[in-house]
């Protein structure tokens, strides 16, 4: 009995020193210490603690640490815990000793320390807080106010990632319609590993909003300027086309959109392009930072407008779907005559205008012919006796003013003359 007991003693031994080989129930060790929580930057967060009290000393301490949803659990010896967290509400981390990093084995009693988010009405808090890093040249943010937030409120923006020495406030804030922006130079050198994440808080001047948090990491949100088309070629019935990538960025880090549209044939076609490079003979001048694409079955005899887009692909960065803007377009091949559309607008409705008025003549002249105009009799009597008539009763009028003219003067020198006779 005596041998299997030191058997058993040194496989325990062996079992707490993290060796794990055999399966067999660990002595389940005291909790851990001290367990605090700090805040640094904006959002890194930090817990601490101190090892447990009365380890067994046979036991190679290893501390388990989750979230209180049990998410991101983590086994290691280190005495601390750092995360990244918007601060936006309530986190609790779990912490427990044990003897191994088998997740099997059961940890001490869990001791929990938990940090509140900040004071304010959450419903003053700036909503739909997003930022998208341009061209890795700079960063754009923007936000909406809080429902209980008075509109002439006055926002500050704060910014922090590893680069920066100190916590930097973004000056240049403006508005887009309903959207509040701010923009702050972030520059990241094309060789640089620079792969920390940017920590963004929005709140107020007064202090009277509750702030906001906000974690950008640094492969993702990224949208590129838009490329540059350097030519455009006919080569045995394809199109070939050659553009430049934005800066600040590697060929195999982006993926490409071609748009190739034709005015005459009305046609709208988009190509995908993951690899692009410019291997081809058909390909010239000065390849070096060129990117060259092939477009099958263009014509040549008709006009093409080309643009490009770009995006960041898996191979770097998060593929999140910011397209850049489209470049500026090119066209190549032959434009249609405009004179020959102008001269057609204006010679149609010549034509259609004088074959209406020939058209009336011929239909008059048509009429006339058919449907000649019948003789009226009274219009005819009229001009045989219109006139004698006339006459006549001119005559009658004139006999009968001279009748009275006269009587009127004889009646005139008889009065006259019986005057002189009384006297």
């Amino acid at each position: 009995m005596e041998r299997p007991a030191r058997l058993y003693g040194l496989w325990a031994l062996l079992f707490c020193a993290g060796g794990g080989g055999l399966a067999a129930p660990a002595e389940t060790q005291p909790p851990v210490t001290n367990l605090s929580v700090s805040v640094e930057n904006l959002c890194t967060v930090t817990w601490t603690w101190n090892p447990p009290e009365g380890a067994s000393p046979n036991c190679s301490l290893w501390y388990l640490s989750h979230f209180g949803n049990k998410q991101d659990k983590k086994i290691t010896p280190e005495t601390h815990r750092s995360e990244e967290v918007p601060l936006n509400e309530r986190i609790c981390l779990q912490v427990g000793s044990q003897c191994s990093t088998n997740e099997s084995e059961k940890p001490s009693i869990l001791v929990e320390k938990c940090i509140s988010p900040p004071e304010g009405d959450p419903e003053s808090a700036v909503t739909e807080l997003q930022c998208v890093w341009h061209n890795l040249r700079y960063m754009k943010c923007t936000w909406l106010p809080g429902r209980n937030t008075s509109p002439d409120t006055n926002y500050t923006l704060y910014y922090w990632h590893s680069s920066l020495g100190q916590i930097l406030q973004c000056e240049n804030i403006y508005r887009e319609d309903q959207h509040i922006a701010c923009s702050f130079a972030l520059t990241k050198v094309k060789d640089s590993n620079f792969d920390s994440s940017v920590q963004i808080m929005v709140k107020d001047n007064a202090g009277k909003i509750r702030p906001a948090f906000s974690i950008v990491p640094s492969s993702s949100h990224v949208k590129p300027d838009p490329p540059h088309i350097k030519s455009l070629s006919f080569q045995n019935g394809d199109l070939y086309v050659q553009w430049k990538n934005p800066q600040n960025f590697y060929s195999r880090c982006l993926s490409y959109q071609v748009e190739v549209n034709n005015t005459q044939a009305k046609t709208h076609d988009i190509f995908y392009v993951e690899e692009a490079k410019c291997q081809n003979s058909e390909f010239e001048g000065n390849l070096e930072g060129m990117i060259c694409f092939m477009v099958p079955g263009v014509l040549p005899d008709t006009l093409n407008t080309v643009r490009i887009r770009v995006k960041t692909n898996k191979l770097c960065y998060e593929d999140d779907k910011l397209w850049s803007n489209w470049s500026q377009a090119m066209s190549i091949g032959q434009k249609a005559n405009p004179t020959f559309y102008i001269t057609t607008l204006l010679i149609i409705p010549v034509i259609v205008a004088a074959a209406i008025i020939v058209l009336l003549l011929y239909l008059k002249r048509l009429k006339i012919i058919i449907f000649p105009p019948i003789p009226d009799p009274g219009k005819i009597f009229k001009e045989m006796f219109g006139d004698q008539n006339d006459d006549t009763l001119h005559w009658k009028k004139y006999d009968i003013y001279e009748k009275q003219t006269k009587e009127e003067t004889d009646s005139v020198v008889l009065i006259e003359s019986l005057k002189k006779a009384s006297q």
